[in-house]
């Protein structure tokens, strides 16, 4: 790691408290974050009082609404934050997003006595949520998801298996799809299960490329019962709450993918500054200095394309063509940055001495979570001509 500090990111942001807020984040991250990050994510370290930390300082529910403990931050804003999180840990600022998910069924589709119930925990009570719909066998295709619930008296009893979660095991909550009714879509409906629920179980973690420091596992659920006041909205909209949640949480990828890739560019430039050849910085070269310049270009670019989505949610306009775009440019944005920036350090960026190589296999991952970058292309191509007449 280089020793020079992270740029300081020139942000357009629409008030004063959101400019302190960014600044809160960059001194937590800084100070409590960076600086362990490598260590960590090699050792394969949860950090969990890292979340307890963000949740004392309201910074896990800030796209929501006061009411209920949220930030009421626009998401103009509340990207932002992620991004500088993940520019400092992409386990930390990717599980902020994940938790953030994981409230958005509750938030958006709960009833005002479930939300008066559970969410002031989720959103500030120390809480950590996870988000529970693909499945071995239904990923890409997650309405084909087989997980039952079915309705026992005031209760349901859920059976099956969830893959790829993140959090899985730590989590507090699970929001979880589960089918009640036919096959396809219109047989899925959502439910709030508590993380110590009897029956469910987490199985040992996925061993990862990247993100080593954030569990990634199945959970299996056996005969876990939950009380019917806990399904969140109607018997079968659960795949509608889904995709809704998906279409935010892809701008928290996105956002997340920006802060890999300044990160990425900071230790690039920092190095190409400092290291000497042929009696010149290599910054000096023109070869160099034109991998920079196409790095932060990249990032520039991505950045306005998630805040512009973000502005259009905020402003209750559609938005799922743009979270696609978002989502696909942002990601493969850091795959490029990142590839680069071991380029630029050279066989120093091959070795754990420098946090590039980790930066790079952790980019990686954004590439695959919330959709492929090869389903987004399927959205956005929808979008474009309407669905495949095949």
């Amino acid at each position: 790691m280089t020793d020079r500090a992270p740029q300081t990111v020139d942000r357009q942001l629409p008030t004063e408290e959101s400019r302190d807020l960014l600044a809160l984040v960059r001194e937590i991250a800084q100070r409590e974050i960076r600086p362990r990050a490598a260590e960590e994510e090699d050792a394969g370290s949860f950090p969990r009082e890292v979340f307890t930390l963000l949740s004392e300082a309201g910074l896990l529910g800030l796209p929501y609404a006061g009411e209920f403990g949220g930030g009421e931050q626009p998401y103009e804003v509340y990207l932002q934050v992620l991004e500088e999180l993940a520019a400092a840990r992409l386990t930390v600022g990717l599980g902020v997003s994940v938790h953030s998910l994981a409230c958005h069924g509750l938030a958006g589709y709960g009833t005002k006595e479930q939300q008066a119930a559970h969410l002031p925990a989720m959103l500030g009570g120390g809480l950590l949520g996870a988000y529970c719909l693909s499945e071995p066998a239904a990923g890409s295709d997650a309405a084909s998801l087989t997980t039952k619930a079915v309705r026992d008296g005031d209760d349901w009893i859920i059976t099956g298996t969830k893959a790829w979660i993140t959090h899985g095991g730590v989590a507090d909550f699970y929001t979880v799809l589960a089918r009640t009714g036919v096959e396809g879509p219109k047989g899925i409906t959502a439910f709030l299960v508590p993380g110590d629920a009897e029956g469910l179980t987490a199985a040992v973690p996925e061993k990862k490329m990247g993100m080593k420091g954030s569990p990634t596992a199945q959970l299996h659920f056996d005969g876990v019962r939950v009380p019917d006041a806990r399904r969140i909205g109607e018997e079968g909209q659960g795949f509608t709450i889904a995709l809704a949640a998906l279409d935010a949480g892809r701008l928290g990828i996105a956002a997340c993918a920006i802060g890999v890739a300044q990160a990425a560019l900071d230790e690039a430039l920092a190095y190409a500054l400092d290291r000497k050849q042929f009696g010149h910085p290599i910054a000096d070269f023109q070869g160099l200095r034109f991998m920079l310049a196409d790095m932060a270009t990249k990032i520039e670019a991505g950045r306005a394309l998630y805040l512009a989505a973000a502005r259009l949610r905020d402003a209750g306009k559609p938005f799922s063509r743009q979270a696609a775009m978002a989502k696909l440019f942002c990601t493969d944005a850091a795959m490029a940055v990142t590839t680069d920036a071991v380029q630029v350090l050279g066989g120093y960026g091959y070795t754990a001495d420098f946090p590039v190589e980790r930066l790079m296999r952790e980019a990686k991952v954004l590439q695959i979570v919330e959709g492929t970058n090869q389903i987004q292309r399927m959205v956005i191509a929808r979008h474009l001509a309407g669905p495949e007449t095949r």
